[in-house]
């Protein structure tokens, strides 16, 4: 059976669909965001992260290391860390924690069924996000076919740069699709996001063709100088327009999980920025209703 990587297994969450959901994180994920929050999501392997201030120099970590670790040097790739994780069960601070665990479909769908009696009572149900999930495709489709079988409604976050071929099983076996838009303009996804958004735009048309707009959510991240301004939302209105896609989830930029940025030794090129306002927020939202879009701020 496929197994794959989770960091992260969020319970009560009400951001990602409908109703009071549980999401699984799944690790990995080839864009390269400015305004990630989960920078911890994007190595497809296992990481350690180092918070200093809990570190008490007691060397336990020195010595529980099967390999070389100089000192109290946090080494999270894979170089010379062999992210055994040794290191980060015997720390008494909780100083060294060990980022993804290796799951099968069956193991993690038991842990999502044990919120089961909140999906019935709130017409919510399981997510899978990440990272990127469709970058574990295997994984992911046996664990929406495992979340069927037992009766669990299923949503896919994805940022839909991804094999056609996968999204096209994807979407066969999801009940919601939350597709995310970051930029429609392609020079500008390329240096923000780190990849053409031609992919993801094709795949959105051939989604868009494939359920009709049911079932399929678009995602707009809301980043102040960057996707914000009045040419972009317009072509994010015009798009989902033609493509007969009704609803969008605007989602303004907050600085939660900027704090991660060092414990993972990665550069936060956004620590400056401002999250929008509230008439920034009212006027992206008025300019993208115009296109007969039913816009919801939030998940």
């Amino acid at each position: 059976m496929a197994s794959g990587l989770v960091y992260d297994i969020q319970r009560f969450s009400v951001h990602d669909g409908p109703g009071i959901r549980t999401t699984a994180f799944f690790k990995g994920c080839p864009l390269d965001c400015w305004w990630c929050h989960n920078p911890e999501s994007i190595a497809p392997y296992r990481e350690v992260i180092f918070r200093s201030d809990k570190c008490i120099g007691c060397g336990a970590c020195t010595d529980a290391c099967p390999g070389e670790l100089p000192g109290d040097e946090r080494l999270s790739g894979p170089g010379e860390c062999h992210l055994c994780g040794a290191c980060c069960d015997c720390c008494p601070t909780g100083a060294r924690e060990m980022v993804g665990e290796k799951m099968t479909p069956g193991e993690l769908c038991s842990e999502l069924e044990k919120d089961r009696v909140f999906y019935e009572q709130s017409g919510g149900g399981v997510t899978f996000s990440g990272g990127e999930p469709l970058a574990q495709p295997e994984f992911l489709l046996a664990s929406l076919r495992e979340c069927v079988r037992r009766g669990i409604r299923t949503a896919v976050d994805t940022s839909g740069c991804a094999d056609p071929d996968v999204l096209d099983q994807v979407a066969d076996e999801a009940d919601i699709l939350l597709y995310d838009i970051k930029h429609t303009d392609d020079r500008a996804h390329r240096k923000y996001v780190g990849v053409s958004n031609s992919q993801i735009l094709d795949n959105l048309q051939r989604l868009a063709r494939r359920r009709g707009g049911g079932g399929l959510i678009a995602r707009l991240p809301l980043i102040p100088g960057i996707n914000d301004d009045p040419e972009n939302l317009s072509a994010v209105g015009q798009l989902l327009a033609d493509l007969g896609i009704r609803r969008l989830h605007l989602l303004p930029y907050h600085r939660a999980g900027t704090e991660k940025y060092p414990l993972l030794d990665k550069q936060n090129r956004l620590s400056n920025l401002t999250p929008p306002g509230s008439e920034d927020i009212g006027a992206a939202k008025d300019r993208l209703q115009k296109y007969g879009i039913c816009v919801r701020t939030g998940g």
